[in-house]
Formats: C-alpha cells, sequence, structure tokens
C-alpha cells in the first residue's frame, strides 16, 4: 500500500514550489531522495511504516548536525538544522511526553516481568515497536534504565 505520508511530502513540494518558497522546498526534495534512494536500493514502494523510520532516522541527523553546530558556536548553522528539524517534524507523530512514555515502561515491565537490569534487553524488545516514530530510543533506554534499576 503506498505511503500516504509520502503522498502528503510530494503535495507539500508542490505548494512549496508554487510559493517559491526555496528553503522549504530544499528539504522537502532532500527526504523525497532519501525515501526514493530506499525504494529504489529495496526494489520495493514504501508504506508509511518504511518512511517514517527513513524521516526519523533523517531527523536524527538533524539533531546530530543541530548539537555539532551549538558546541561549535555557529548560529547560522543552528538557526538552519532548527528549521529543518520543525519542516521534518511534521511528517512525524507527535511525540509522547515523560508521562505517557513512564506509563509505557510500567505496562511493558509488568508485561514482561522484567526484574532487574539483566532483563533490560526484553524489555527494550518489547517496548520499541510501541513507540517507534514517537519517542527517541536513548530516552526509552534511559527511562527503562532507570525503572528497573531504581
Amino acid at each position: 500500500m503506498p505511503s500516504e505520508i509520502l503522498a502528503r511530502i510530494k503535495q507539500d513540494t508542490v505548494a512549496a514550489m508554487k510559493a517559491k518558497d526555496k528553503a522549504r522546498l530544499g528539504i522537502l526534495r532532500q527526504v523525497s531522495a532519501a525515501i526514493k534512494q530506499v525504494e529504489i536500493d529495496e526494489r520495493r514502494e514504501l508504506d508509511d511504516a518504511g518512511v517514517l523510520a527513513i524521516l526519523q532516522k533523517y531527523a536524527k541527523q538533524v539533531r546530530d548536525s543541530l548539537e555539532s553546530a551549538e558546541k561549535a558556536g555557529r548560529d547560522e548553522a543552528v538557526a538552519e538544522a532548527e528549521a529543518e528539524l520543525a519542516i521534518v517534524k511534521e511528517y512525524l507523530p507527535a511525540e509522547l511526553d515523560d508521562t505517557e512514555l513512564a506509563a509505557i515502561v510500567d505496562e511493558t515491565i509488568a508485561e514482561t516481568g522484567a526484574s532487574g537490569p539483566r532483563d533490560m534487553g526484553a524489555v527494550m524488545k518489547a517496548i520499541m515497536p510501541r513507540v517507534t516514530g514517537r519517542a527517541d530510543g536513548s530516552r526509552v533506554s534511559a527511562m527503562v534504565k532507570s525503572k528497573l534499576v531504581g
């Protein structure tokens, strides 16, 4: 089944062209190119889950470059990365806040019967499909670790 997210990106690309919004157009084209590359490499049309995975990877790369630019004190690069991240986030599901994530972590720990740090792998394996696209893996890992240790 074709991706609705990709269709929306294509519509927004056309709208950005018509509006002569070069910055937005460039970012949307980069995202489209990344998606198209995976489709070509895997010789298949991606569904929404596949497109989301690419968008998340892209957003992580932008966050990393944002962090590097902040450390280097490059204000112009920081502004560009923040704008790029804002556009990419439009296509990602809403992030879970800490209370929602904590509830999912607690529920998953109870379901898996985890009792200590050695059970962290089993909890992470069970929880990641539930929070994919809505919480960063390092954030989930930190919360699971704190619940299992403390």
